[in-house]
Order: structure tokens, then C-alpha cells, then sequence
């Protein structure tokens, strides 16, 4: 089935790209912006086998709740048999990743192009 892409938020536009939903997260991501991203979120996620990617190569602050929006989208993902991989470049942001563990669990790729180029990219399970 094919779904019309969300239009854009302040914190996050969703597009489709070589069969994933590509969630493109913008500026802060704290609170404020998690609270307007989860519906975008949870509605990549909602389908048998979701396809997802995360692009934070447009973030400029990155707090728990940004964590928390990772987490959240890779539990989703693997409870439907699916797949995420997460875009990520940002010394800051990487060193939370790093430093939470989560960059073991979604190994961040440093373009959209390397994490969608790839069919054999990791899923991101354990």
C-alpha cells in the first residue's frame, strides 16, 4: 500500500526512498520536538515488516528524547519482523550514541546513501 508522505514539521519530514520510510529529523531534538515527531514515528512503524530509515544528519541538539524516539523506533521495527537503519554523522550526537550503547544496536551510517545503497545493511538487532 502506497502512503502519501506526511508534509513536513518543524522537526521532521517523512519521504519514501528505495522502498523505506525515510524519517529526516531537524534541529533540537529534545521534548518539545519528540512530542511532535512520535505520530510521524510510530505511523513508519505501524506496518507488517517496516522499512525504516532515521536521518540525523540534520540535528543540531540531541537529548534522552531523541534517544528515547531511537529506542522506541527500533523496538517497533524489530516487534514487526522489520528493518531500521539510523544516518548519523554528528560528533555530539555520535558520542551519545556511543556512550548509551545504541550505536551498538543501530550502527549509524555516515550518509543516506551508504545506509540505502547497501541490501545487506544491518537491521539493527541483536
Amino acid at each position: 500500500m502506497q502512503q502519501d508522505p506526511a508534509p513536513p514539521t518543524r522537526h521532521v519530514r517523512v519521504r519514501a526512498d528505495r522502498g523505506h520510510t525515510v524519517l529526516e529529523f531537524h534541529g533540537e531534538i529534545d521534548i518539545a520536538a519528540a512530542a511532535e515527531i512520535v505520530p510521524h514515528l510510530d505511523g513508519a512503524t505501524a506496518g507488517p515488516r517496516p522499512r525504516v530509515v532515521i536521518d540525523l544528519s540534520g540535528v543540531e541538539f540531541f537529548d534522552a528524547s531523541g534517544l528515547r524516539l531511537l529506542y522506541r523506533a527500533r523496538r517497533r521495527v524489530l516487534e514487526r519482523d522489520g528493518r531500521i537503519l539510523l544516518v548519523c554523522t554528528h560528533p555530539l550526537t555520535l558520542r551519545v550514541l556511543r556512550v548509551t550503547g545504541l550505536a551498538r544496536l543501530l550502527p549509524p551510517r555516515p550518509t543516506r546513501e551508504a545506509a540505502l545503497g547497501r541490501p545487506g545493511a544491518t537491521s539493527g538487532s541483536l
